[in-house]
């Protein structure tokens, strides 16, 4: 299937591996001219590297900070200056340290808030009236199944998340009438860095072995695998795409069934 984003322009940020990674391996795929970013400049251009050679097609690497906005101002105005404006958003970034709230300091929440949803609002300011006057865009958040079901020992992250989820379905409506999409993607357990790092916290704090603990995790998802990268790019591939134009303030699970409830 064409799903006619050859020569758009996409943003992906965080996505030297993991799942902004996957998704922007599939926008590449789909002949999409896409810029990736990372705090690590390096890492972001080996990525971009990487991703140009297996799909044939123009992919840019940045280093940025996404929980500053004086560094994704310049990130946007780098990417418009060698790509031109972003056409597809592709928001993520890191998550923030676990920790319960009895353990976390008061401190931590306004970095959690930076990291997870000022980002995002920033980069969506920021891209947003280009697609108006052009009268088509995408704008994709990652954001967590946690904000459907909050997540044990993850109080920084179900909180941050949940409130991005309030923006993005607010500003849905709002940007419709422009042709613009607004959707997330909620990723449920994905073989990523991120995982790997709650794994190791969850076996100290609990005295397991990470491979008792990934067990755990595979044995609470009817699928019985873990997710990869690559599911989750072609679900952000298929909202990008012009099949998707009729889909907006959407949070759509990618999570193997894992999420219990009804809506």
């Amino acid at each position: 299937m064409d799903f006619g984003l050859k020569g758009k322009i996409a943003l992906v940020t965080a996505a030297s591996r993991g799942l902004g990674r996957g998704c922007a391996q599939h926008l590449a795929a789909e002949k999409c001219r896409v810029a990736i970013c990372s705090r690590n400049l390096e890492a972001a251009r080996a990525a971009a590297q990487e991703i140009e050679k297996a799909c044939g097609t123009q992919v840019r690497g940045y280093g940025a900070d996404v929980s500053d906005p004086q560094d994704v101002r310049r990130l946007l105005d780098e990417v418009r200056g060698s790509l031109g404006d972003p056409e597809i958003l592709v928001t993520n970034a890191g998550g923030p340290p676990p920790g319960t709230y009895a353990d976390t300091a008061v401190e931590e929440y306004e970095k959690a808030l930076r990291l997870n949803l000022m980002s995002a609002v920033h980069l969506i300011h920021g891209v947003t009236g280009a697609m108006k006057a052009a009268g088509w865009g995408r704008i994709i958040a990652i954001t967590s199944i946690s904000v459907k079901q909050p997540i044990g020992n993850l109080l920084l992250s179900n909180m941050a998340r949940a409130g991005l989820t309030g923006f993005l379905k607010t500003v849905a409506t709002e940007l419709a009438p422009f042709g613009i999409t607004v959707n997330a993607l909620l990723p449920g357990t994905h073989n990523t860095s991120r995982v790997k790092q709650l794994v190791r916290d969850r076996a100290l704090r609990e005295g397991k072995t990470e491979k008792e603990i990934y067990g755990e995790m595979v044995a609470a998802i009817p699928a019985r695998t873990l997710g990869d990268p690559s599911d989750f790019g072609a679900a952000a591939a298929f909202l990008a795409s012009a099949q998707a134009r009729y889909i907006t303030g959407h949070n759509l699970l990618v999570d193997g069934g894992k999420y219990g409830g009804l809506l």
